[in-house]
């Protein structure tokens, strides 16, 4: 795509479900992790409403990555969301038996963009605009 800029596609509030969760939260992180990280995860991500967004654009996931800051809130660089909203660490989190408690997600990369798009949103709600920069800047 040649988009000049992050555009916002739709948006969504919704109350996970276990089945949702599951499927947001693959076996894949069991794989890296641990099962009981991934039941931390869906768990946590059951416990109250998420906003579902999608942002398209050039570069949009290393972007919004950069801005979201590491994965483990401990290792992010100040001024990103997760340094600045959340704090914890793996070590404390498998301390404690918990899951980390981070305040945003990003996908990590396009195949996981593609596929969790597909968890939160039916085609239907994905739709295409312009901006002024598709129009004037092409």
């Amino acid at each position: 795509m040649a988009e000049k800029a992050t555009k916002q596609k739709p948006v969504q509030k919704a109350v996970s479900t276990e089945e949702l969760a599951k499927a947001h939260y693959t076996e894949e992180l069991a794989k890296r992790r641990g099962e009981h990280v991934r039941n931390y995860n869906i768990n946590f991500m059951r416990e109250g409403p998420i906003v579902a967004i999608v942002l398209e654009g050039l570069h949009a996931i290393e972007t919004v990555r950069k801005m979201v800051g590491s994965t483990e809130p401990k290792a992010a660089l100040p001024g990103t969301i997760r340094a600045d909203f959340a704090h914890m660490s793996y070590a404390y989190a498998d301390e404690k038996k918990t899951v980390v408690r981070n305040l945003i997600h990003a996908s990590s990369d396009k195949a996981d963009a593609v596929r969790e798009i597909k968890v939160w949103f039916a085609p239907s709600e994905i739709f295409k605009y312009k901006t002024v920069h598709d129009v004037h800047l092409q």
